[in-house]
């Protein structure tokens, strides 16, 4: 029996890769199998899917896709062909208006009086609230409702998604605000609504299983479920009535209720069988506790090979579109040019860069970059980076200024320190509460003014060339030409980027050419040019303040703070590197780099407060009015560990250091398989979650157990004895566990190719300053030691009059304390640089250190060409 297939292809990054006819069709027939055989079939199909190569992309994916596609709205609906209770679907494209319909959603004022209200309006979070007034009678995920539907004998159905997530929206609106509808579930099914960002460990589990199953995914993840939460049949976005010969929401309903009336038996054995095969396809175990020889170094090379191969030499970036920021590519061809430079091969080296340099311009210079307030849009539907889906993610933010620092720290051209310092101001002026703590998203839907009825996509950053006019006065035409705006709106450059007209008449800013040759074409001076784009900026940024703005999702998640944290530690010394008397325009502030510091500083001391508990030394996974009832997953731990490291290496207090080991410890007492090797993403706690999985695609965020395996790789040489030994094996078997992966699928866990050659590297550059803190001279020190760009480099700081460091140095790396001790000089900031169980001879100044750094390097070239 074929396969129920989308008429959305899955790239190889695991995103939605829009086919380029919006009228094709192509979602398989489905029919429906025999009873007798259905055990049988669904049996055959899942260890055929489970088997195959292609599975483990799904099935080890990060749940981070679109949510479900847009502007390209194709819907099909996703059933187990055991539990099929029609006789076909088809998969049809939704009309123009229709969409544009859908698009469109209520605002609703906080005044209004409500004519519900359900169990979510005690929640916290701001998307279970959202739901908060649905006629539909949701619980949220625990306890009472699995107890009402074990009581009622009656499936779940369990609803999927975030606050930020546009068609989550539109099924809201057209199916869970009506009353019909809502009769339907309430009489029929228990409903369960889950924000997948507080609850990433269930949406994983129904994920996986609708992933396996039918090869694709997205949000709103809609699910079926028997009262001891086996999943029965699920999908994503399902209109509410019937159309186009396919069956809509309420139809679906009705069939579900009565297959579950009728053969109860056979659906629940289906889906308990399902979670058999899934949790023995996860189960994955390595004998071997670590890599064979030359398998790190050739995956890092084929990953390099096959982003190589996917590059958009017009465009930049890697693959076509939809197009999606993925840092972690950048991350990994950054650090494959550096290895080619350390074998002398410097013009393969070169031509990595310059594929990284020139995607990072084109991403900027695009409509998915807000020109005018800072930051990045989620991702572009078209090749050109220019139409995006207007949300913004803290975790893209946090992983961009990271690469936009890098970028800087290799060039030093201002540009990538402009597109760095961007992001961070971004954050710092609309995503930071007021304890330091980071939110996590805006929404892509808004009002177009005050007092509109309705949301729209994109509303709060489009523009129209009048308004440009109006606004901008004798600067207007200077403006429009820079940024490609058209009194006929500029959403034609690709057919991809508005084939809806959806925006006819609209702008979304767009750079086409770089500033000098646009000062030049005007005949002004470069500097002059730039002031005046500046000042327009301010002045629309100051128009468009007065509109309603998207919907903040104000929850604070601790992985993403961390990927944040690191990101504002690591810019307040790379960017230092910036020429003195840079001049910057709005929307960067120019602010001194030490607010930077300050802002990681804050973040982490907000998660210590709030979300970690100094007795049990766990964490909780996300705060809203209080900490939330989900325990901290692998990626809270990994990705702060990550962040408190960087807090520390770039000039944080010891106690951050101290606080990532004792981190580390509890996170291998939750999550390591001490036996098998590598991490499970939850404490495996909960009883109702039904599958614990070790995690590797680095996707939209990198995986867990990449991040993990360099945080050990880096814990490794700050501190000595048994604990080094203990972070190696670890990071060697967890390494092991991906051997398949890092062999036939490199692409898809480029990070993790990363950390497999971090482990081989024979010896980590270590940079000790030894000193007294809180002096220009430290500065200028820790500066020098991080002006280059090494991911093998490690940077410690003491000061040997600290008692509190002494200890901890004493107790942790005794060659530390010793070198402190052997090495400090009263009024001096002293500098040494050790590789290969030796160090150079201390030295005093900035320059002189930049100088011995590069020594080393070009030695270590010498090393690895020999051999």
């Amino acid at each position: 029996m074929a396969l129920l297939k989308s008429s959305l292809t899955f790239s190889p990054y695991g995103k939605f890769a829009i086919p380029p006819k919006p009228t094709t069709t192509a979602c398989s027939l489905l029919k429906k199998p025999r009873l007798s055989s259905s055990f049988r079939l669904h049996s055959s199909m899942l260890r055929r899917l489970l088997l195959s190569p292609s599975i483990h992309r799904f099935l080890s994916h990060p749940t981070k896709f679109l949510s479900f596609p847009t502007p390209y709205p194709f819907a099909c609906t996703y059933f187990s062909p055991l539990t099929w209770p029609f006789p076909y679907i088809f998969a049809r494209p939704i009309s123009s208006l229709k969409f544009l319909a859908m698009a469109e959603r209520p605002l609703t004022p906080e005044s209004h009086s409500h004519n519900y209200t359900n169990r979510l309006a005690a929640e916290h979070s701001p998307y279970l609230l959202q739901h908060a007034h649905n006629p539909v009678d949701w619980y949220p995920w625990g306890e009472e409702a699995f107890a009402e539907a074990r009581k009622r004998e009656v499936p779940i159905f369990l609803s999927i998604g975030y606050s930020t997530c546009h068609w989550c929206h539109v099924m809201e609106v057209e199916s869970f605000e009506d009353e019909g509808v809502a009769k339907l579930l309430n009489d029929w099914f228990v409903s369960i609504k889950v924000d997948r960002e507080e609850r990433p460990d269930v949406d994983k589990v129904y994920m996986t299983y609708v992933q396996a199953l039918y090869g694709g995914g997205g949000w709103p993840l809609s699910v079926f479920l028997s009262p001891d939460l086996k999943p029965l049949m699920g999908g994503t976005y399902f209109p509410p009535n019937d159309k186009y010969g396919r069956p809509g929401f309420k139809t679906i309903l009705r069939k579900v209720k009565d297959a579950w009336d009728v053969k109860r038996d056979i659906l629940v054995k289906s889906g308990a069988f399902a979670i058999e095969q899934l949790a023995e396809a996860l189960s994955a175990n390595a004998s071997p506790k670590k890599l064979p020889d030359g398998l790190p170094q050739n995956a890092l090379r084929l990953c390099a090979d096959q982003l190589s191969a996917s590059y958009d030499s017009k465009f930049g970036g890697f693959g076509s579109a939809p197009k999606f920021p993925r840092p972690v590519e950048i991350q990994l061809m950054l650090y494959w040019s550096k290895k080619l430079e350390e074998t002398g091969k410097l013009h393969e080296a070169n031509e990595a860069l310059k594929k990284v340099f020139f995607s990072l311009q084109c991403m900027a210079r695009g409509g998915i970059h807000d020109h005018v307030g800072g930051g990045f849009h989620r991702y572009s539907v078209d090749e050109c980076w220019h139409v995006p889906h207007f949300e913004k993610m803290l975790y893209d933010q946090g992983q961009l200024a990271n690469v936009y620092s890098d970028a800087f720290s290799i060039t030093k051209e201002y540009y990538f320190s402009f597109v760095a310092r961007d992001i961070l101001d971004y954050l710092r002026r609309d995503m930071i509460g007021q304890e330091g703590e980071i939110f996590s998203a805006e929404d892509a839907d808004s009002a177009e003014y005050e007092g509109d009825a309705r949301k729209k996509e994109g509303a709060f950053y489009i523009w129209t060339s009048q308004e440009v006019d109006d606004i901008l006065g004798e600067h207007a035409t200077i403006f429009k030409n820079h940024y490609h705006v058209k009194p006929s709106g500029n959403c034609d450059l690709s057919r991809m980027s508005d084939p809806h007209h959806e925006f006819k008449g609209k702008n979304v800013l767009i750079e086409r050419q770089n500033s000098s040759e646009m000062a030049s074409k005007v005949g002004m001076p470069v500097d002059k040019y730039l002031d005046i784009l500046g000042e327009c900026r301010r002045k629309l940024f100051e128009v468009r303040s007065s509109r309603p703005r998207p919907h903040l999702d104000d929850k604070v998640i601790v992985s993403w703070n961390g990927l944040a944290i690191s990101s504002f530690a690591r810019a307040s010394k790379i960017l230092k590197g910036e020429e003195e008397g840079t001049k910057f325009y709005f929307p960067v502030v120019g602010c001194d780099l030490q607010e930077y510091m300050d802002v990681a500083e804050k973040a982490a001391s907000f998660i210590r407060r709030q979300l970690y508990n100094e007795q049990t030394h766990r964490l909780q996974h996300s705060f809203r009015n209080g900490p939330s009832k989900a325990p901290g997953f692998l990626d809270d731990y990994a990705f702060l560990i990550s962040g408190l490291l960087d807090l520390f290496e770039f000039g944080g207090g010891i106690e951050w250091l101290l606080w990532a080991i004792e981190l580390q410890d509890t996170q291998d007492k939750l999550f390591l398989d001490r036996e098998g090797g590598g991490y499970f993403n939850t404490p495996g706690e909960d009883p109702s979650v039904l599958l614990r999985v070790k995690e590797d695609n680095d996707g939209a965020e990198p995986s867990g157990n990449s991040v993990s395996a360099i945080n050990l790789v880096r814990l490794c040489s700050l501190v000595a004895g048994t604990r080094t030994d203990c972070y190696r094996q670890n990071a060697e078997h967890l390494l092991a566990v991906f051997e398949a992966r890092l062999k036939d699928m490199a692409m898809a866990v480029p990070l993790m190719c990363c950390a497999a050659d971090m482990v081989t590297v024979p010896s980590r550059k270590q940079v000790v300053l030894v000193g007294h803190k809180h002096s220009v001279e430290f500065e200028n020190m820790l500066v020098a030691a991080h002006t280059s760009y090494d991911p093998n480099k490690t940077v410690i700081h003491i000061d040997p009059s600290n008692m509190k460091e002494k200890e901890f140095w004493e107790e942790h790396n005794s060659n530390i304390a010793l070198m402190a001790k052997n090495n400090f000089v009263a009024d001096k900031v002293v500098a040494l640089v050790c590789q290969d169980f030796t160090c150079s001879a201390p030295v005093a100044d900035p320059e002189s250190l930049k100088a011995l750094l590069y020594r080393k390097s070009s030695s270590f070239a010498s090393i690895g060409t020999s051999k």
